[in-house]
């Protein structure tokens, strides 16, 4: 078994270790959320589609469960085999990079403004990757609340 000394000098490259977050264990994301709310996205340009809106009657009130290997709950919520990962986001990367894409197309939308309309306080913002064919993933506004967009709704779930 070989030993690696590394010795460190002023000015050396040393890489940061942040701490993990109290608020956000391991699995936080982990347990039965209740979709309590929807409102239309941000993005959409009109009034929402009429699907759109059948599909948003259907999911609210409804309950999803995050396991370690599904996601159980109505469709198109529910799937089969997650690969989920934690990131952090900043507002252009929200909701598969919807709030960026807005700014391209408009350089007076300010992302982080239109964060802060829908309840993000801060500069960034824990999002579980699920890894899922119907790619969504959620977007913490604090370890209880989840908000989530889908076919031009973003719904809020809450921790139960």
């Amino acid at each position: 078994m070989a030993l690696l000394i590394v010795a460190l000098s002023a000015g050396a490259l040393v890489p940061t270790v942040r701490a993990a977050d109290p608020a956000y264990p391991a699995t936080f994301y982990l347990g039965a959320w209740k979709i309590t709310a929807a409102a239309p996205a941000p993005w959409q340009s009109g009034p929402p589609y009429t699907d759109d809106t059948a599909e948003m009657k259907s999911l609210v009130g409804k309950t999803v469960v995050i396991q370690p290997k599904a996601i159980v709950g109505a469709q198109p919520v529910a799937c089969q085999g997650p690969n989920y990962r934690v990131k952090d986001y900043p507002a252009g990367m929200l909701f598969q990079g919807a709030f960026d894409e807005m700014r391209r197309r408009d350089k007076s939308v300010d992302p982080a403004k239109i964060a802060a309309k829908l309840g993000f306080r801060g500069s960034s913002w824990k999002t579980l990757e699920t890894g899922c064919g119907n790619e969504l993933d959620y977007h913490f506004l604090d370890p209880t609340t989840a908000d989530f967009g889908l076919n031009n709704y973003v719904y809020t779930m809450k921790k139960q």
